[in-house]
């Protein structure tokens, strides 16, 4: 049980999920949420609310405080020298190993833009297979007219004379007697930019904007064996600005779900359901691969494969990436089908095929029963006594609870005479 829940609200995820669950949700929600990627009002509290709740629930020790404590004894640590939270745009580019916020510490030299972060949606079979997609992207780049000058050749910018060369504006509003807000917003003269061209010398191309818009195709290559959240970047190739190193391009790859395999690192797990005529007797089976090749299943009659085995074909999984002749299992769980009904002719052949049944001795004052179907809905829930155990895929005990009187009702569905 944990004190209470909001982190794990904000994330989306019970509180019984496991590091890899988290880090997948904050993934999606960090990269909805950001601040470059999202211009809508609260998106950047937000984003700094989630980066805190995956930083608290991240860390092992945090969580566990957390669990015990909630909010508050978090805050309390940090007051007795716990170490505070780190910028959300630290949690994020470590998280992504980028750098969307433009900084790089102690280093010299151009500052650099933003980076673009973009998710492209893969199947598994691009992953087996590798594969190149194009992605089309609108991004900014600097006027070739103007050089990035946004005026005409031989014009130079004057200082604002709004802003006065900041590129924000300062507003103050009287709240009441003696109370005072001073409210900052960008100024709306020169955008920002802290300098202004006449309108007469404007470059045409851009408008005065220094940059243009330009449609940009990038062929991003997804090597075979990569993985769901791994990031291909394009140095270089993010939005440009004047003064400024363009940022980069980070691909973000989310693997699709799929409607045959799972994948475990470099293991694919697969369900296969075969006959009970095949789980005595031994069978062949086929099963179709990411590249469309066909492997024959083969169990040897007389080896007997029981229900919810598991059994591995060494080599056909997922490639290793940068290394794909080297490849992980293919695992097949079985599951046996039973037939609805046997012959009662056939019975007696079949005893004499299978091992002998056991023997019970009945004594001459039992009570013969006989079992009736019991439907899915009808399926009782667990006692208060909670000793039984379940037998039923949901977890419920095969005993009713006890009524107001306190004696229980037994299992539903068998109807018994004396003899």
């Amino acid at each position: 049980m944990v004190k209470e829940t909001a982190y794990y609200d904000l994330l989306g995820v019970s509180p019984k999920a496991t590091p890899e669950e988290l880090k997948k949700s904050y993934r999606k929600l960090a990269l909805k949420h950001h601040p470059d990627k999202n211009p809508e009002p609260g998106a950047a509290e937000k984003f700094k609310e989630i980066s805190q709740a995956y930083e608290v629930l991240s860390d092992e020790k945090k969580r566990q405080i957390y669990d015990e404590g909630g909010e508050q004894a978090i805050k309390e640590g940090l007051d007795k020298g716990g170490g505070g939270f780190s910028s959300p745009m630290d949690i994020f580019d470590m998280f992504f190993g980028g750098n969307m916020s433009g900084r790089r510490g102690g280093e010299r030299g151009p500052k650099k833009g933003k980076d673009v972060v973009h998710q492209l949606s893969v199947s598994l079979e691009d992953l087996y297979k590798g594969s190149v997609r194009k992605l089309a992207l609108q991004k900014k780049v600097i006027c070739d007219n103007c050089e990035g000058s946004g005026g005409k050749k031989g014009v130079s910018a004057e200082k604002c004379s709004n802003c006065r060369g900041s590129g924000m504006q300062v507003r103050i509003q009287q709240l009441g007697p003696g109370m005072v807000q001073q409210i900052q917003s960008q100024c709306p003269q020169c955008q920002g930019q802290g300098e202004s061209i006449n309108p007469k010398d404007r470059c045409k191309n851009c408008n005065g904007r220094k940059i243009v818009h330009e449609r940009k195709i990038l062929e991003v290559h997804v090597d075979p064996g990569m993985k769901d959240g791994q990031k291909i970047t394009f140095g270089g190739e993010g939005d440009q600005e004047p003064g400024l190193e363009p940022g980069d391009i980070i691909i973000i790859l989310d693997e699709k779900a799929h409607d045959r395999f799972q994948r475990h690192g470099n293991d694919l797990l697969t369900k296969m359901e075969i006959d009970l005529v095949e789980a005595l007797c031994g069978f062949q089976r086929t099963v179709t691969t990411l590249d469309e090749r066909t492997l024959v299943i083969a169990h040897v009659p007389g080896e007997i494969m029981k229900h919810g085995d598991i059994r591995s074909v060494l080599n056909e999984g997922m490639p290793t990436y940068r290394s794909p002749y080297d490849k992980g299992r293919l695992i097949i769980h079985f599951t046996v089908k039973f037939p609805e009904k046997i012959d009662p002719s056939v019975v007696s052949k079949l005893e004499e095929l299978l091992p002998a049944r056991q023997q019970v001795e009945i004594p001459s004052s039992a009570e013969e029963c006989m079992l009736m179907e019991v439907e899915p809905g009808q399926m009782p829930g667990k006692g208060r006594g909670g000793g039984g155990v379940g037998m039923y895929n949901g977890g419920g005990n095969a005993y009713d609870e006890d009524d107001e009187d306190g004696h229980g009702h037994g299992p539903q569905g068998v109807q018994c005479q004396t003899h």
